[in-house]
């Protein structure tokens, strides 16, 4: 069962994709909210459960693969580009480091899950951080969860109507991008903040307190420490979608026209660089 208007995707969603990328976002929520259900008697210690999450992460990742290649989705050459994108985003991290939020990696995943579909997008996340932080030096206890978080923001864009092009789908990506860019430092100040701070401030988290007083206090922690570096991350992503989206997208669909991921009446018909698809009035956009 391939997810209809999606000819471009590299790892075609059947119905067992659903299943595991479903039971695989179940379990990745868990593993950031977890302390939210504990037992008010038992201890915290965030050391220990990183080693499960990445685990949990690489086994979700390799299913995915497995059970698109086990459905005759996936072939090597959609391998090869997976690992040419990943490669992408590596050096791409390391040149914008984080500074004031700027964060240039989500814009290859988000653009390469926009094209080759919600499956390879997760992939595409999980793949990009693991192998920039083996490049950089980042490997630590929050890469597992980073891995995860960027796995979301590929499978988000992959969700994203199909069937818009030109300025229109611009827009709505950029708008994406911004959006994820938010959620994304969001679910990762959850996935440190009850080890965070100690006990006793108001912005602390109360083991067995209801989840609607933690996620108050939440909050506020969130805006009061990273607002500003979830904003950088947002506008950043999202004016590079702008500003390279569309040649970009038009690129990846070119290749995976050559590749067989789609049809040829999918790939976008460029002249000069300019994506020369005809619009309703007749004139290319």
């Amino acid at each position: 069962m391939t997810r209809p208007g999606n000819a471009t995707s590299a790892m075609p969603v059947t119905a067992r994709t659903v299943i595991v990328l479903v039971l695989a976002s179940v379990v990745g929520a868990l593993a950031f909210g977890w302390p939210l259900l504990i037992d008010p008697n038992r201890g915290l210690a965030h050391g220990t459960d990183a080693p499960l999450v990445l685990a949990v992460v690489l086994l979700c990742v390799l299913a995915v693969v497995f059970v698109a290649m086990s459905d005759g989705g996936i072939d090597v050459k959609a391998i090869a580009v997976l690992g040419l994108l990943s490669a992408i985003g590596s050096v791409l991290r390391p040149l914008s480091a984080g500074t004031a939020g700027v964060e240039l990696v989500f814009l290859g995943i988000v653009l390469g899950g926009r094209v080759f579909g919600p499956g390879f997008g997760f992939a595409l996340g999980s793949t990009t951080l693991l192998t920039s932080a083996l490049l950089t030096g980042g490997v630590g206890p929050w890469l597992p969860f980073q891995m995860l978080a960027a796995s979301w923001v590929g499978l988000g864009a992959g969700l994203l109507p199909q069937r818009l092009r030109g300025r229109r789908e611009v827009v709505v990506v950029a708008l994406y991008a911004a959006a994820a860019g938010l959620g994304y430092g969001l679910v990762m100040d959850l996935s440190f903040w009850p080890f965070q701070l100690g006990a006793g401030t108001t912005l602390s988290f109360v083991a067995g307190d209801p989840i609607g007083r933690n996620l108050h206090r939440f909050l506020l922690y969130s805006l009061g420490t990273s607002l500003g570096w979830d904003v950088g991350r947002a506008i950043t992503t999202a004016i590079g979608v702008v500003v390279v989206g569309r040649p970009v997208l038009a690129i990846l669909r070119r290749a995976a026209t050559r590749a067989s991921f789609a049809p040829v009446s999918e790939a976008p018909h460029i002249v000069a660089g300019r994506d020369q698809r005809p619009t309703s009035s007749g004139w290319p956009e």
